[in-house]
């Protein structure tokens, strides 16, 4: 007896299914080989049959609880998901990379920290606030950093170019949205280092 279309199309479904272990197997290959956060959508790729959002955020908080107490953990950040070191483990695998983090002026900072809490803002609003003139260098840097970019402009004289901090900046800072940014008054300490440059170091 011959199988009707139908029957057909769902015998074809049904052996595209990937099992139930083999898919975190592949989400975690997926995600130890790339190189940048992976998102929902994009590890629903993987498969023939994608296993929705919420299957997929159960495998991956499964596959974070077989990881726990490993050198490397899971983590959910603004741009996905994506293995990285432990912090306590940085201090060891800095000496396979003897470069030292990038180094940033406390105008740079002090840029940085005005637009991550006020955005969106203009050049003349981060003057306004820090009381001095912001060379086109410390604008540049943060742009050239990945940090910030231009949202749009305001519709004044001139239509200033509004700036606001990118998902590269959640993601380095190892946060997923703008409300884990720690309160502004835990920055005040930037007011008690001496004049020069910080460091901000990233999880790799």
């Amino acid at each position: 007896m011959l199988s009707s279309p139908n029957q057909a199309q769902k015998a074809e479904a049904i052996t595209l299914v990937t099992p139930p272990g083999e898919i975190k197997t592949i989400l975690e290959t997926a995600l130890l080989v790339s190189q940048e956060p992976l998102t929902l959508h994009q590890l629903g790729k993987l498969f023939d049959e994608a296993p929705g959002a919420e299957a997929l955020r159960k495998l991956l908080d499964e596959l974070r609880s077989d990881w726990s107490g490993c050198g490397v953990e899971l983590t959910s950040v603004a741009g996905g998901w994506r293995f990285q070191s432990r912090p306590e483990y940085q201090k060891y695998l800095d000496r396979l990379n003897p470069e030292k983090p990038p180094r940033y002026s406390r105008a740079v900072l002090e840029t940085l920290a005005i637009i991550a809490y006020r955005q969106p803002v203009t050049r003349g609003d981060i003057e306004e606030i820090r009381g001095v003139a912001v060379s086109t260098q410390v604008i540049r840097t943060l742009e050239e950093r990945g940090w910030i970019d231009a949202v749009g402009h305001r519709e004044v004289p001139g239509r200033p170019a509004l700036l606001a901090t990118t998902r590269k900046f959640l993601d380095d800072l190892n946060l997923r949205t703008l409300n884990e940014l720690p309160p502004l008054e835990e920055l005040a300490a930037l007011d008690s280092l001496p004049d020069g440059t910080v460091g901000i170091e990233e999880h790799v």
